[in-house]
């Protein structure tokens, strides 16, 4: 089930300072820096405090919450921020958390560099064949140049395949890909997994804001059997197609 947080309340509102401050206090005990993008620190942020919310602690908001009760959740080893694996394996040896917000300061200001390059090199191309669809849906990553070229491939009638939107409802309603066809949360993925249960022969393609919660989806779904699942290569955040937002 899709747990609804209004964000415009009062009591998110202040929850979600909490959290900034929250945020704040682990880059400065751990000499951190954040993320260069904005939109990543802001959607986990928000996360985190969504989770808190709902369950009463910081849990990871990229990957699901086990655990129906406070006692099986613990006992699920859940991760909670700032996270054990993210502290003693991914920022030492990658330069930052699986979630993107916390990072080494080496590893922010590259990240710099490469997000201003991006931006100046991004191009579009349209109008691919159906073989050229069908041989893209079967990579594992997808860039915004061609999953715009896949939606309008898609309403030619030339492929056909399902957009998974894996963030939570509130980023969903705030911004979504024209053409996503499903909001299924990262953080109740197995639940809402179900409504797509029964086409796993049709092809998918999943995002998140920047690709990381996504990618862990892709893995999961792949292990439960689906034929091919293409990842959105940077998520949302630098999808330069047709967006949409409100309850559909």
């Amino acid at each position: 089930m899709i747990k609804k947080i209004d964000i415009e309340s009062e009591e998110y509102q202040t929850e979600l300072e909490l959290t900034k401050q929250f945020t704040d206090k682990v880059v400065e005990r751990f000499e951190f820096s954040y993320n260069p993008n904005d939109e990543v620190n802001e959607s986990i942020q928000m996360g985190l405090t969504r989770n808190k919310m709902i369950y009463g602690k910081r849990y990871c908001p990229c990957f699901m919450v086990i655990g129906e009760t406070k006692e099986e959740q613990k006992a699920a080893d859940n991760r909670l921020c700032p996270c054990g694996p993210a502290l003693k394996e991914e920022i030492p040896q990658k330069g930052n958390c699986h979630c993107g917000i916390f990072c080494t300061p080496e590893f922010a200001a590259q990240a710099a560099k490469e997000e201003e390059l991006h931006d100046a090199i991004a191009t579009h191309s349209r109008g691919l064949t159906k073989e050229e669809c069908e041989s893209l849906l079967t990579q594992r990553e997808v860039n915004s140049t061609e999953l715009e070229s896949l939606l309008e491939a898609r309403d030619l009638g030339f492929v056909k395949f399902n957009l998974v939107d894996t963030r939570e409802w509130m980023e969903w309603v705030g911004q979504r890909i024209k053409g996503t066809d499903h909001l299924i949360p990262t953080t109740s993925f197995y639940q809402a997994l179900e409504r797509i249960d029964n086409e796993k022969d049709t092809p998918v393609v999943v995002y998140c804001l920047s690709g990381s919660r996504s990618a862990y989806c892709q893995r999961i779904m792949l292990d439960l059997g689906y034929k091919s699942v293409a990842n959105l290569d940077y998520g949302i955040s630098m999808y330069q197609g047709e967006c949409e937002s409100g309850e559909a």
